[in-house]
């Protein structure tokens, strides 16, 4: 990810107004986004290509329909580049995350949670290391809020560190080391428990230059509202950037 791709997309205010606008509501398509600003079709096309070469717009097909979805993680990674290494912010962001352990939920500054949650992040690895990172215990632990998380072909599986149940649930995709999915449950949270079951979906593409890009798609949250809200925004974002640090450093992000 480059830094100045993403300075460049933020320093437009049309691209802040589209930014906004999937803050508000994300999964919209051309046609709504165009509604939203007075220019021409190509125009906002145009737009969204300077904001997805960014990173922080990503589109999926769903049926006939493109839809494009904000992508806050660049925007966390700024935030760690060139922000955090000025300040004493990182407990205090920590302690205001939605995390397994409790605390605060980041209520002031987060996008409504969305029932189809979209992120992605480019690591300059191999599919093969990312792959471990997201499936044993021991790399897990050290980005995932001190989870251990076993992925089988079967199972997803999560250990809080007092050895209690944090998720449980079966997989449906095991295809290593391009693609995984299962189904999601914070049976961490009571109420987060009572809920029904989403569903994490991770695909990992080689791109250009020794880079990977990794895309986490969480959905069905139609019937898990706690669950949207508690994992929305900082709660991913967290996650993936822990996880790239980890697998391109070798340190923990905290």
């Amino acid at each position: 990810m480059d830094d100045a791709l993403v300075f460049k997309a933020l320093a437009d205010s049309s691209r802040r107004h589209l930014l906004d606008r999937l803050f508000e509501r994300d999964g919209r398509t051309l046609t709504e986004l165009e509604s939203e600003l007075e220019m021409t079709r190509f125009g906002v096309m145009k737009h969204l290509k300077v904001l997805e070469d960014a990173g922080l717009v990503v589109h999926r097909r769903e049926g006939r329909e493109k839809l494009h979805y904000l992508n806050p993680v660049p925007i966390r990674l700024i935030d760690d580049r060139w922000i955090d290494k000025y300040t004493e912010h990182r407990a205090a962001a920590v302690s205001n995350l939605k995390a397994p352990t409790g605390g605060h939920s980041l209520t002031a500054t987060a996008p409504a949670a969305q029932t189809s949650q979209v992120y992605q992040v480019f690591i300059k690895s191999t599919p093969e290391r990312i792959w471990e990172a997201i499936t044993q215990p021991e790399f897990t632990r050290q980005y995932f809020y001190e989870a251990r998380i076993t992925n089988t072909a079967e199972r997803h599986h999560s250990l809080a560190p007092d050895g209690s149940t944090w998720g449980d649930s079966a997989v449906s995709e095991f295809d290593p080391p391009r693609r995984l999915v299962h189904g999601w449950r914070s049976l961490y949270d009571p109420e987060m428990a009572s809920e029904g079951e989403s569903r994490v979906t991770w695909e990992i593409e080689t791109q250009q230059g020794g880079v990977c890009s990794l895309t986490v798609i969480h959905d069905r949250l139609e019937y898990a509202p706690k669950t949207a809200a508690s994992v929305s925004g900082a709660g991913w974002m967290f996650v993936l950037s822990g996880l790239k640090t980890l697998v391109e450093t070798g340190e923990a992000l905290v």
